[in-house]
């Protein structure tokens, strides 16, 4: 098994491609970072655009979820013109392949053809090189999230 066989991303449109979304979250963050399954599935699942990658021959490498709208409004701030990126999570077997900067990629270009003009995010802070690398800016103090220390961070589109 080759993880560098190519891949493609693509917005998760049907129950097998949000399943496979779950399933690679719940590999990262419930089973590595033992986060409690009952918090990281939520409501904000059923209305979020979710974006999945997925190996050539069928395999889920990784996954992230857009909110926007109302749904967004409490992790921006109320600003109707910022989506939240989050649950961005990518398959140990992936990692380093440029997976999860493909995956913040097209979240960007969904908030972009839904007229958003930024993305803010929560990230864990072993992750904050990775979004700065990406151009996203931290803001306001650390905070913890699920027991795990998260700064906010955004981006202008």
């Amino acid at each position: 098994m080759s993880p560098a066989a190519p891949y493609g991303v693509r917005v998760a449109e049907d129950p097998a491609d949000r399943e496979a979304c779950f399933a690679v979250r719940k590999q990262v963050f419930v089973a590595e970072q033992g986060v409690a399954e009952e918090i990281e599935y939520d409501a904000y699942d059923a209305v979020a655009l979710h974006v999945l990658a997925v190996r050539d021959d069928g395999l889920p490498l990784g996954t992230g979820r857009l909110l926007y709208g109302e749904a967004a409004a409490a992790k921006t701030g109320g600003e109707p013109s910022v989506g939240s990126l989050g649950r961005l999570a990518v398959a140990r077997e992936a990692r380093g392949l440029g997976v999860g900067a493909a995956l913040v990629r097209a979240v960007e270009d969904a908030a972009r053809a839904r007229g958003l003009t930024a993305v803010d995010l929560h990230a864990q802070t072993h992750a904050l090189g990775f979004y700065e690398r990406l151009g996203y800016v931290a803001y306001g103090p650390e905070f913890p999230d699920a027991g795990i220390p998260h700064r906010a961070m955004r981006r202008s589109l």
